[in-house]
């Protein structure tokens, strides 16, 4: 059964786990946390990078008396691995420390895992127990889980829209809408994400970076629908800065940090602009991209809404008005999930649940 504080230990190995945020992709989040025989903890560690050692390895490494480890209770955030990859399997090194208790937040829906790793350890006389604070732990790897579950990647939808409902303004003439928090905010969720989407005429009207200037982290890849290669050469997506990919209908030849990626052309008796988007993120899950900031334009936005393929809806709703315009999607909601100031401007957050 589980011990009053141990709600606490697992709590802190999910802290560490988040410290690897961006680094460990397309890899879950974990954390791990040793408590020794006296109650306190004596050992932590997280996955810190993709291809570095797992939390376990970290944590047990960071034991001083390697024979506590002998009366000690190991808290790890996602079930350990039994499986060769990068790193020999932790399961293998847990049973050989001859750990006596481990604690798992949640099971591991990866296939190469899948209950195996908790096999393995019980098989050993290991006791082993799972699902504390198991929301958490979903929350915290809801990407991860995402890819794993339902084959796709993750996807955050984004937009800012003034008090009268536009994006943009007339014939997309661009238009600064939100405030210096709310775009240092979103400097920030691009870092979070594996990807950032945008289509042709938002990389076309816009000419947008697609990167994180303002905020320190890994830089997202940038992808962009250009169905006829319309963006002219000169376009910042173009300058090959940091991995991109275009998805068309053209074949063009791929150069350094600039994948184009060419998708068909509609069947016979289709209509002539077909729906990209289960296709592309097709590609996106077998390339490991597990999560994507979308970032417009409104056919885009409002595709994936009508579609219902969509796991947050991020809006930035700006005191400005333009009385004429681009309009926003349309949500059709029942409520948001959370609402919250920033700067000028009100960010309401839904969830698709």
């Amino acid at each position: 059964m589980p011990e009053p504080d141990d709600s606490l230990f697992m709590r802190r190995a999910l802290d560490l786990a988040a410290l690897g945020r961006g680094h460990t992709r397309p890899n879950p989040l974990v954390g791990c946390v040793v408590v020794g025989p006296e109650g306190t903890i004596i050992g932590e560690g997280y996955h810190q990078q993709y291809g570095g050692p797992h939390a376990e390895v970290n944590a047990l490494a960071s034991v001083a008396d390697q024979e506590l480890l002998r009366q000690s209770r190991v808290f790890v955030t996602l079930e350990p691995c039994a499986h060769h990859g990068k790193t020999p399997p932790c399961a293998d090194l847990l049973i050989a420390k001859g750990v006596p208790k481990v604690i798992v937040c949640n099971d591991d829906p990866n296939p190469l895992v899948a209950g195996q790793g908790l096999a393995r350890m019980r098989e050993a006389g290991i006791w082993v127990s799972t699902g504390l604070l198991a929301a958490e732990g979903r929350q915290l790897n809801k990407r991860f889980f995402m890819a794993q579950e339902k084959k796709r990647p993750y996807l955050v939808l984004k937009w800012a829209e003034s008090a009268d409902g536009f994006l943009a303004g007339p014939h997309f003439q661009q238009v600064q809408l939100s405030g210096p928090q709310a775009q240092l905010l979103t400097h920030q969720w691009r870092t979070d994400e594996a990807a950032i989407l945008v289509g042709t005429r938002t990389a076309l009207h816009d000419n947008p970076r697609l990167n994180a200037r303002e905020w320190p982290g890994p830089q997202p890849t940038r992808l962009v629908i250009d169905k006829n290669l319309a963006l002219p050469p000169s376009h910042h997506v173009l300058d090959g800065s940091q991995p991109t990919i275009i998805y068309t209908h053209r074949a063009r030849a791929s150069q350094p940090n600039l994948t184009y990626v060419t998708l068909p052309f509609a069947p016979p008796g289709a209509p002539p602009s077909p729906d990209l988007m289960p296709a592309i993120l097709a590609d996106l899950q077998a390339r490991g991209i597990e999560s994507v900031l979308v970032e417009g334009g409104p056919t885009v936005l409002t595709a994936l809404i009508n579609s219902n393929v969509w796991d947050e809806i991020r809006v930035f709703r700006c005191p400005k008005r333009l009385e004429r315009g681009i309009a926003a999607p349309r949500l059709g909601l029942r409520g948001w999930h959370s609402r919250e100031k920033v700067g000028p401007d009100d960010l309401f957050t839904y969830v698709n649940e």
